[in-house]
């Protein structure tokens, strides 16, 4: 999992895939963290965003990195409503503070559960992590 979190700050955009209906549909995201040995994102619960992934929790991202390889991670994002998680994403992310606070009744950070991470680059052999 740490090689992916590294993964994901040292390419600091990726995109995350949800599902509405039959629609999919791929936005930007930028923050990361780590808590008690998950892999978590956040998000605001007023967009359409959290409330396709409380329907369906499967997700994908895909980033590329400055080299041209890439990776693409399959997971459920799950919500976690401790505020001990909050504060570790924005203590990881501290652009945050500017959008959210804890208590806000916006902020919502989700961790990755049943994750497959493909590293992948032209000309190699993809690498497979679990967790």
């Amino acid at each position: 999992m740490n090689e992916v979190l590294n993964y994901l700050i040292e390419n600091p955009v990726f995109f995350i895939a949800t599902n509405d209906g039959d629609q999919p549909h791929v936005r930007p995201f930028g923050a990361v963290s780590e808590f008690e040995g998950k892999l978590y994102i956040c998000t605001n619960n007023k967009k359409e965003v959290f409330a396709q992934i409380k329907n369906n929790p499967k997700v994908e991202i895909s980033v590329m990195g400055k080299n041209g390889d890439w990776l693409r991670v399959v997971a459920k994002a799950i919500p976690d409503d401790r505020d001990s998680a909050r504060e570790a994403m924005l203590a990881a992310n501290p652009g945050l503070n500017s959008l959210y606070k804890i208590g806000d009744g916006i902020f919502e950070v989700l961790y990755l559960e049943d994750a497959t991470a493909t590293f992948a680059a032209f000309g190699s052999t993809p690498k497979v992590i679990t967790f």
